[in-house]
C-alpha cells in the first residue's frame, strides 16, 4: 500500500484524541493482529463500510475520519482488486509505528519540561515571558495548517475543535461550547495536569497556557483568532475564549488577553503582560 508522508508525533496524537478515530485505528489493529502473531504480513485492511459496522456510524462519517488519518500518515489506503466485474475496493490499514504509546506521550513530556524550566527561571529572577514561552513552544510543536479565515460560524467551530484535540493530547479535559455569539467559542478546562506547578507560580503557568492556546489557534487554521484565558473560575476549572478580534471588544479586564494580528510572514509581536485573578476561595489553577 502506498504510504503518505508521516505525521509529526503531535499531529498523530491530536488525531488520536478523537474517540471515533481511536476506535477506527483499534479496529484495524485488531483485524491485523492474527496475521502479525503468526509472523506474516498484516491483513489486507478493511473498507469504510466494514469499519462503519464496527463503530456503529454512518459510512460517510467514517470516511471523513479515515481520510484525516490517511492524510496524517497514521493509516494507509489501497485499492484492492477482486475477481469479476466492479470497481476495486478501497481498504485501510495502520501504518506501523504511528500508534506507539511513547510517541503519543512525547508532546506532554515536552510541555512538562517547558513548564518546569519556566517556573524555575522565574524563581531565580531570570527574565522569561511566560506568554511568549507558551507561544514559542506551540510554534515548534504544533503543525502549521494552511487555511483561510473561516467563512461561517460552523467553519470557525471546526477550527477551534483542532485546538481542543491538541489540548487533550497535552493532558487537559476540554469541553467546547458557544460563547456570547456565534463567532466566539468557550473552552472549559478542568483537572489541569500541572495543578501543583500552578499553585506554586500562577502567573507563569497560566501565562504559558494562555500563549500556548493562542498560538495553537493561529497555527491550526484560525489565523485571525483572539484568545483570552480566564483562570480560577472554580477550584479546578479555567475558561478559554477563542473568537475573532472584531468580537473581542468589551471583555472583562480580569481576563488575560492574548491577541495578535496574523501577518502573512512571521514577525515579532508585542504581547500584553499576563494578568491573572484569584477566586474568593483562593484556589489556583492554570
Amino acid at each position: 500500500m502506498p504510504t503518505p508522508a508521516r505525521a509529526t508525533s503531535h499531529e498523530a496524537s491530536a488525531l488520536m484524541a478523537s474517540p471515533v478515530r481511536r476506535a477506527l485505528v483499534e479496529a484495524l489493529e485488531k483485524a491485523a493482529a492474527p496475521a502479525r502473531r503468526q509472523g506474516g504480513e498484516a491483513a489486507q485492511g478493511r473498507t469504510a463500510a466494514e469499519l462503519a459496522e464496527v463503530v456503529g456510524l454512518h459510512v460517510t462519517t467514517v470516511r471523513f475520519h479515515l481520510d484525516q488519518l490517511v492524510d496524517a500518515g497514521v493509516l494507509r489506503s489501497d485499492e484492492q482488486r477482486h475477481e469479476g466485474p466492479g470497481r476495486p475496493r478501497k481498504v485501510y490499514a495502520v501504518v506501523p509505528g504511528m500508534t506507539d504509546p511513547a510517541a503519543a506521550a512525547e508532546p506532554l513530556r515536552l510541555l512538562t519540561s517547558l513548564l518546569v524550566d519556566t517556573v524555575s527561571a522565574s524563581m531565580t529572577g531570570a527574565p522569561m515571558d511566560p506568554v511568549e514561552a507558551g507561544r514559542a513552544w506551540a510554534r515548534e510543536h504544533v503543525p502549521l495548517a494552511e487555511a483561510t479565515p473561516a467563512a461561517t460560524p460552523q467553519e470557525w467551530l471546526g477550527r477551534v475543535e483542532r485546538v481542543t484535540d491538541s489540548l487533550r493530547v497535552w493532558g487537559y479535559h476540554p469541553q467546547l461550547s458557544r460563547d456570547e455569539d456565534a463567532w466566539t467559542t468557550r473552552v472549559e478546562l478542568t483537572d489541569c495536569p500541572f495543578m501543583d506547578l500552578a499553585r506554586r507560580d500562577t502567573t507563569v503557568v497560566c501565562g504559558i497556557h494562555a500563549g500556548l492556546i493562542a498560538e495553537a489557534a493561529h497555527r491550526l487554521g484560525a489565523p485571525d483568532a483572539e484568545a483570552t484565558l480566564e483562570p480560577f473560575v472554580g477550584p479546578a476549572r479555567c475558561l478559554a475564549h477563542i473568537g475573532r478580534p472584531s468580537n473581542g471588544a468589551g471583555r472583562p479586564t480580569t481576563r488575560t488577553p492574548i491577541t495578535r494580528t496574523a501577518p502573512t510572514t512571521r514577525t515579532t509581536t508585542t504581547t500584553p503582560t499576563t494578568r491573572t485573578k484569584r477566586t474568593e476561595t483562593g484556589d489556583h489553577h492554570g
